[in-house]
């Protein structure tokens, strides 16, 4: 049965939207979760959990959950520039010590779905498209959705979340204006199967401008992106699959094989446009966006899903406080702190992000040598596993939604 009044009414069902559901009705809320998409089973390409949002998560008491379906743990990050190793960063020594693991998100879903159905309080809309929003005098009031079966309904609720990720209708819908930053890079990426005793690191294989990243995928996989130039998807098609496979195959010989054997057309691959979406404003009265919506990043250490999950940890408790007092739609006001303090920290990942994106196009003597000195050195100072810690953050979690203590003491280094 479809409710015609909420309390939140989240529209996007991916990490940010489905974690916030689950959370807030953990705590009593009444939520409304439509997602567009009838089912989960759909091709993803973050299926990157980093240390700090494994850690969370944990600490939200999903461990057991993410043990009973397995996941592919990873040491670290391995890069070579122009043929010659430069640096290791080893997961284990960043402040969680933990590993980064990868694990379908069509999985990760369910699970937080799951924990989520059996609150009372709590409703999922699959196949439910936002239409529009529903305003009064200026404030949002709720969405009309189109659902499953073709019928459209309205659903009132005292506050909409955007969560509906990089191409957010819902932020478009409420004049919410993003500037996007394209870099000058694009990747395609393709699935091959992983053979036995290969490396548990993301293997970066930089050359010039060129450059290929292998990553451990689980079961069995490898997920391999090679860059393209902006705008080049069409010339890249147009010069055959074979030559984007040697392109491939030129950076890291031992993917030739294995593309061969996996990569038959052009639907074996899929493209991933590189930019960033900022925003002066996240919320009106009556709507605030997260995730993706809110802040665009870039693939660089998996960022979406983590800034993803630091937002719903940091939000559930404001939003649930602001709730009980009164019965009014949820000002703007009410999540000035929250968006000062994500804003910050989304900040430090854009200019960690867009200082490793310009570092991947560089092409003259200089720049090169630059480039490989600077990574030299970080490769031979503990300094970069303070800057991993600065971008990879980790939110302090409320203890009302602390379900594992250990894990939650994890996130700040300290012991429990």
């Amino acid at each position: 049965m479809v409710p015609e009044q909420t309390e939140v009414l989240i529209i996007g069902g991916g990490p940010a939207g489905s974690l916030l559901a689950c959370m807030l009705a953990r705590r009593g809320v009444d939520v409304v979760l439509a997602e567009k998409q009838a089912t989960l089973e759909r091709t993803f390409r973050g299926e990157t959990l980093v240390s700090a949002s494994v850690t969370s998560l944990r600490a939200l008491g999903f461990g057991p959950a993410l043990e009973a379906h397995g996941y592919l743990e990873t040491r670290g990050i391995r890069m070579y520039l122009e043929g010659r190793h430069v640096m290791d960063l080893e997961y284990e020594r960043t402040k969680t010590r933990a590993r980064h693991v990868d694990m379908p998100q069509p999985a990760l879903l369910r699970i937080i779905n799951e924990s989520a159905s059996r609150e009372p309080s709590y409703t999922y809309l699959a196949g439910a498209t936002m239409v529009e929003l529903d305003e009064e005098s200026g404030t949002v009031t709720g969405a009309k959705l189109r659902l499953r079966d073709g019928s459209e309904t309205v659903i009132r609720a005292r506050l909409v979340v955007g969560a509906d990720g990089r191409f957010s209708r819902v932020r478009k819908q409420a004049g919410l204006e993003a500037k996007i930053t394209p870099m000058d890079r694009d990747v395609l990426w393709v699935k091959v199967p992983r053979p036995e005793g290969w490396s548990q690191y993301a293997e970066f294989f930089v050359d010039r401008q060129r450059h290929v990243v292998s990553m451990p995928t689980f079961p069995n996989d490898l997920r391999v992106a090679h860059n393209l130039p902006k705008r080049g998807y069409s010339a890249v098609k147009k010069a055959g699959l074979d030559a984007f496979k040697a392109g491939i195959t030129e950076l890291d010989p031992r993917l030739g094989p294995l593309l061969d054997q996996s990569v038959k057309s052009w639907e074996d691959t899929s493209f991933l446009e590189i930019f960033t979406a900022e925003l002066d404003t996240w919320a009106r009265d009556g709507l605030v966006l997260i995730g993706d919506a809110s802040h665009t990043c870039t693939p660089i250490l998996g960022q979406g899903i983590n800034l993803s999950v630091q937002d719903c940890v940091r939000i559930t408790p404001i939003i649930a406080a602001a709730l009980k007092s009164g019965t009014k739609p949820l000002s703007a006001s009410t999540f000035s702190g929250f968006v000062a303090e994500r804003r910050k920290h989304k900040d430090l990942v854009t200019r960690f992000q867009t200082m490793q994106e310009e570092g991947l196009v560089v092409s003259n003597r200089r720049e090169l040598l630059t480039r490989k000195l600077r990574y030299r050195v970080l490769g031979a100072l503990p300094l970069r596993y303070w800057i991993i810690d600065k971008v990879l953050n980790g939110e302090v979690i409320d203890p009302i939604d602390v379900r594992d203590h250990t894990a939650a003491a994890a996130i700040t280094g300290r012991a429990a």
